[in-house]
């Protein structure tokens, strides 16, 4: 079974967005971009939030 994990080699920042592109399996830069929008279009808070929360909540991948 899967388990969510942040990754540790597809990382721009805390591999959060690695972490999910493996889980779901599609492209990490594709989810980037829609979190972009998402910032964008809801004033950066909410989306700020979740990812920091998101940072601590998923653990990183086991070497």
């Amino acid at each position: 079974m899967k388990q969510l994990t942040r990754s540790r080699t597809n990382r721009k920042l805390a591999g959060v967005f690695g972490g999910l592109s493996d889980y779901f399996n599609v492209d990490a830069n594709l989810l980037r971009i829609v979190f972009i929008l998402v910032l964008a279009f809801t004033a950066f808070v909410p989306g700020f939030l979740v990812y920091v929360l998101s940072i601590f909540i998923i653990p990183n991948e086991e070497v």
